[in-house]
């Protein structure tokens, strides 16, 4: 298995903010070449609030979909998909390709959270994007049984619905049980059952083409850990309890509540429409 990793160093923030999108355009540039298997852009700051044009909530550029538009402008892949599991909507995301049939894209965040009054089930996109925007909006509490279950039964059938030719993973680490900014209950075990998860539907659907981008996260003790936890599945290791699973295994989360299946139920969207030459 090749992996590769992408940083930035510090200059200023503008240079900085370049080479977060720049780390995440060149990962994509080798997922999509087959230089590596896949790989994880450790970059900073994080992107998926930024709009087509201008900043918000931490980000200056939209770094997922910069990439996502040098998969399809430059290296000509027709369908991109983009899972956002940060704790927040990835409003920026959606807003840039809202009306894009060919880049699907699916957020599953705490609802309400940040940004408000954002990120409903029923913003699905308009005009020929109609149908292309999922999210999914989960409890306060939500913990590693809810967002299996969501990734099971939203993101990956939408998945095999839209068949990307690449997938991008949003991956922030504050839907954490420990995260200061939100109240979600993912440890980092379920940081890996849902690495585990996509990465095996892009071996189904995609030729394993998929790379990952860093998100938010803002745990100092705990964002680590589920950053190790992802990075080791993407390396095929076995999974290893961290330091804290002895307290966080016992907090809850690893159990379907009912409230939450209901969420996702809520969120489950219509088929996507047919491609264009079909209609």
């Amino acid at each position: 298995m090749t992996i590769g990793y992408v940083w930035n160093t510090v200059y200023g923030w503008a240079e900085i903010a370049a080479l977060s999108a720049g780390g995440a355009i060149q990962l994509v540039d080798q997922v999509v070449s087959r230089t590596i298997d896949t790989g994880y852009a450790l970059v900073n700051p994080p992107g998926h609030h930024a709009y087509r044009a201008g900043g918000m909530g931490f980000c200056i550029f939209n770094n997922v979909s910069i990439a996502a538009a040098y998969a399809k402008d430059v290296l000509g892949l027709e369908r991109v998909a983009v899972v956002d599991w940060d704790v927040h909507h990835g409003n920026g995301t959606q807003e840039i390709w809202y009306s894009d049939p060919s880049v699907l894209t699916v957020s599953l965040l705490q609802h309400l959270c940040f940004p408000p009054n954002s990120g409903y089930p029923e913003e699905r996109g308009t005009g020929a994007g109609a149908g292309f925007s999922i999210n999914i909006p989960l409890p306060p509490a939500s913990g590693d049984a809810a967002y299996a279950h969501a990734m099971d039964e939203v993101v990956l059938p939408a998945l095999r619905e839209f068949r990307p030719e690449l997938i991008l993973v949003a991956s922030g680490f504050d839907a954490s049980i420990m995260d200061p900014l939100a109240r979600q209950m993912v440890t980092s075990a379920g940081f890996a059952r849902l690495t585990r998860r996509v990465l095996d539907v892009a071996d189904e659907l995609c030729e394993g083409r998929i790379a990952f981008v860093q998100e938010g996260g803002y745990s100092p003790h705990y964002v680590p850990f589920c950053g190790l936890a992802v990075l080791r599945e993407l390396l095929g290791d076995p999974y290893q309890p961290d330091p804290y699973s002895p307290i966080v295994s016992t907090q809850g989360g690893d159990v379907l509540l009912e409230h939450e299946a209901a969420a996702i139920r809520a969120a489950v969207p219509g088929p996507l429409p047919a491609p264009a030459e079909n209609r």
